[in-house]
């Protein structure tokens, strides 16, 4: 049986580092041009290259997105682009255009293709006229129930694989594909550039009573009548692999090196509980907990079971869910002393009560009684942003563990 992938986003070189740790098979990055989070840092050249080093050493394969819908400006600078990609070791390229797709078999004819999900793939003919053009793999629309999923696979080609979104945030319109961003932002989400309008709050304007501002109730909870719940599927890894998915893809280019790290730690869990387990396999309400542990709207399947009902939809706010502080990360840990070097990302104090997680679902609970600076002063808090101390820990940790904290009542 081949074993399904756990697909991880890496919106720059240090998430890439930390999705690869904590277990993800492969990342997707973006370049400077032609992906559509141009506000995550992304990849220059160099810094690709140093990720696909580090990944290919581990085993784990990176992807790199051409998922805009270009306008003919656009085009004039891929050529070049192209051809500098197909010098790089990458495993594939996302795109979802058909004029990319011609210019990549053109000029980067070595480069593995994979359909983006902004190409709306939602039917098995479809699937069949992409996997014609030298398509290898199909991501799949977000809108497919896992019944029409396992149509798909019986009546595409065995070796085109199917990949899905799994975990993150849900777009309001089909599949990504919104002008809306446009008409409020002017900033093109087709072209990377979402101001994420579906997120705000709306009121309306009667033409003669200008300044009146009448809210929008879409029911008796509030206004934010766009506003999806977050995609969560780890209870149903199962029906996930048997309606016949390649690969399992985390939404979230933008979010913290710590969402990246905790999401695939637990997604990995319970991938590698199915495979070890098989018939003995439970579901761990554990796993939910700890996704909840990192800045999140409240779950939903999405379409997975269905047409979503309201209950997909927030309608008090369009706020996340943050309950937990991320402290910091490990950098280096002394085993004859005790103490882990610490890079500092939230003030933390001496007495707080802190959790460390690690790579292999990893989780040690203990208070912080020692705090030194980087001159080995005990101090009572690291206030400062990026601030390396030293902490003494109960237990020994590694590079790459990172501590969080339960946020406190204000």
């Amino acid at each position: 049986m081949n074993k399904v992938e756990l697909l991880a986003p890496a919106g720059d070189l240090e998430k890439l580092k930390y999705a690869i740790i904590y277990g993800a098979d492969a990342v997707y990055i973006g370049g400077q041009t032609f992906g559509l989070r141009t506000s995550a840092k992304n990849f220059s050249f160099e810094e690709m290259n140093e990720g696909i080093k580090f990944a290919h050493d581990r085993g784990k394969k990176v992807y790199v997105t051409l998922n805009i819908i270009p306008h003919n400006d656009d085009l004039r600078q891929l050529p070049e682009y192209l051809k500098k990609l197909s010098t790089m070791d990458i495993d594939a390229v996302i795109l979802s255009d058909p004029g990319v797709l011609m210019y990549v078999r053109e000029h980067a004819p070595n480069l593995e293709i994979h359909l983006s999900t902004q190409a709306n793939n939602t039917n098995f003919m479809s699937a069949n006229f992409w996997y014609k053009q030298g398509v290898k793999r199909i991501i799949l629309a977000r809108e497919l129930s896992l019944k029409e999923i396992s149509e798909i696979r019986k009546n595409t080609p065995e070796d085109l694989e199917l990949e899905a979104f799994i975990h993150g945030a849900m777009c309001i319109s089909y599949s990504g594909r919104c002008l809306l961003s446009s008409y409020m932002a002017n900033r093109d989400s087709n072209r990377g550039e979402c101001a994420h309008p579906c997120r705000w709050k709306y009121y309306l304007v009667e033409e003669k009573r200008p300044g009146e501002y009448i809210p929008v109730f879409e029911d008796e909870k509030g206004t934010y009548f766009f506003n999806s719940k977050d995609l969560c599927m780890v209870n149903y890894i199962p029906e996930l692999i048997k309606a016949g998915l390649s690969s399992l893809k985390i939404e979230g280019r933008m979010k913290s090196i710590y969402y990246v790290a905790n999401t695939v730690r637990v997604y990995r869990k319970a991938i590698d509980d199915y495979y070890k387990l098989g018939e003995n396999y439970k579901i761990d309400p554990e796993w939910i907990e700890e996704l909840g542990k990192v800045s999140h709207r409240k779950f939903t399947t999405g379409f997975y079971f269905g047409r979503p009902n309201e209950e997909a939809q927030l309608y008090a706010s369009s706020s996340y869910i943050r309950d937990y502080d991320f402290l910091g990360i490990v950098l280096d840990y002394d085993e004859s002393t005790g103490y882990a070097t610490i890079e500092q990302r939230n003030r933390m104090f001496k007495g707080d009560f802190i959790e460390i997680i690690g790579p292999d679902y990893k989780l040690i609970k203990q208070k912080i009684n020692v705090m030194l600076d980087d001159k080995g002063h005990e101090i009572d808090v690291a206030p400062h942003a990026q601030q390396k101390i030293k902490i003494l820990m109960d237990k020994p940790v590694d590079k790459y563990f990172i501590l969080r904290r339960k946020r406190k009542d204000d």
